[in-house]
């Protein structure tokens, strides 16, 4: 796929360019910010023990307690953030380099030809079926890190069916993430928000339900209007091919229509299934994390190779150049994490968050609401986890909440919204993982996704002020 327009028009920098800036202002915040914390308790919630924020706790600490990043100290965090990531780094190299024997036993490529003859005529329908299937499992289960092998996979049919890997990649991530945010039970989420909040499990579940609907066709919608568009003129697109980092194969489509499915391709590609299923339920059923996803993962790309009956020196070595071409992809999902580090070596998160929250005071309940709202996006750049930013800031929002006329559950509504759709924007967050599994540069990601981020931002405000407004 090739560019044939220039484009005119703001370009996004590139992502190290974003993750070094961010950083830097972060590194400028702990010599501007007083460094302090909130004092924490361990409570039980729903079988779990968590740290939970002691409301009104907030105070400053000794300077001397907390680290201003100097020069040495800031280009330092870029090591340290690595080294923090280092689980989610690894998954992205070890991950990437099974999934790259699979692909060159020619078995991916069979398949992709398979379902490119199957799905030319009905590649719209496909598109939205799928795109619902994972959010499903995001708003039910909480699904995420399950997914992660199913992003070459995409990105592959995507540009096998005359897309981009854009698309491919949209399926996924922006399916899941759809569904995490606009979930109906999520238990990471909504099960902790709630019980934290000290209201009823799943209540309000028909508006949750409503929710999960119009922002999923706003989402579908939004993702088969940018396929269509490339699909008519390839120079529309986002990102070219030569943008993409991981190797697919052949993508050429007539070399996929011609491509024969053999027996040991069929074998193999039962492997893949079998890994991906073994995958989903490990991690649901035996709380497997990253690690054993791995561990599965080389063992899938092992297994294929010598079905195909490959040496160990062969399999080696081409294990190391199916890594190599995420280097790009693992570098940004460490360091991005800098910026955090930086935070926490200062001691000035808990001072950004009561910062932010001293703002509501005074404020009407429809603009308090959508304040919580402004709020959890952006605590969700410094706590990227959809449990930790309950544990955080629930406990302190709920209380606010009551004296402001906002009742609890708008305010986990809120969370809800925050800490979900800006999974999908922060750079600290899960989609840079996804972007490395997926080949697709962070910047073009977000030069994609930004125009909807904003449209789904509008649409929360609305939903957040009927709530308010319908005393739900």
């Amino acid at each position: 796929m090739t560019t044939e327009k220039r484009r005119i028009g703001f370009k996004v920098p590139h992502t190290f360019v974003i993750l070094f800036l961010l950083a830097f202002l972060a590194a400028v915040a702990t010599w501007v910010l007083p460094p302090g914390q909130y004092n924490y308790e361990r409570v039980e919630v729903n079988g779990v023990m968590r740290n939970l924020v002691v409301p009104g706790s907030y105070h400053h600490i000794e300077a001397t307690a907390a680290n201003k990043a100097g020069v040495v100290s800031f280009f330092s965090s870029f090591h340290k953030g690595l080294i923090a990531a280092a689980e989610v780094v690894m998954l992205i190299f070890l991950v990437n380099g099974a999934f790259g024997l699979v692909i060159k036993t020619g078995s991916f490529n069979a398949l992709l030809g398979s379902l490119m003859k199957r799905f030319r005529h009905s590649d719209k329908i496909l598109i939205a079926v799928l795109f619902i299937v994972f959010g499903l499992g995001s708003s039910f289960f909480g699904m995420l890190n399950e997914y992660n092998g199913f992003y070459p996979i995409f990105v592959g049919l995507a540009v096998a069916l005359g897309y981009d890997p854009i698309v491919g990649m949209a399926i996924v991530a922006m399916g899941a993430y759809t569904g995490f945010a606009a979930a109906i039970m999520n238990p990471f989420t909504i099960v902790v928000a709630q019980s934290i909040a000290g209201i009823p499990l799943y209540h309000h579940t028909g508006m949750r339900i409503a929710i999960f609907v119009i922002f999923n066709a706003l989402a579908i919608a939004y993702l088969l209007r940018y396929a269509s568009k490339i699909k008519a003129d390839p120079s529309a697109s986002v990102m070219d091919l030569s943008d993409l980092t991981i190797d697919l194969g052949d993508t050429d489509k007539d070399s996929l229509q011609n491509h024969p499915m053999t027996g040991k391709h069929k074998l193999i590609l039962t492997v893949v299934l079998f890994t991906l299923i073994w995958i989903i339920y490990g991690s649901i059923k035996e709380g497997w994390g990253s690690i054993q996803l791995t561990g599965v993962f080389i063992l899938m790309g092992i297994a294929a190779t010598l079905i195909d009956g490959w040496s160990p020196d062969k399999i080696a070595t081409e294990f190391i150049n199916g890594s190599k071409t995420v280097v790009f992809g693992a570098m940004v999902t460490g360091i991005a994490r800098a910026t955090l580090v930086i935070l926490q070596e200062g001691k000035i998160i808990d001072t950004i968050i009561n910062g932010m929250v001293t703002q509501l005071d005074g404020l009407p309940p429809i603009l308090a609401a959508n304040g919580m709202l402004i709020i959890q996006n952006l605590f969700n750049f410094v706590i990227p986890s959809g449990s930790g930013q309950a544990a955080t800031t629930i406990p302190i929002l709920a209380p606010i909440g009551d004296l402001l006329g906002v009742s609890r559950e708008v305010v986990v509504l809120a969370f809800q919204f925050g800490d979900g759709f800006s999974n999908m924007l922060w750079p600290t967050c899960g989609i840079v993982v996804a972007c490395g599994l997926s080949g697709v540069p962070y910047q073009k990601w977000l030069r994609f996704f930004a125009p909807l981020f904003g449209i789904m931002l509008i649409v929360q405000f609305i939903i957040i002020s009927f709530a308010v407004i319908a005393g739900i």
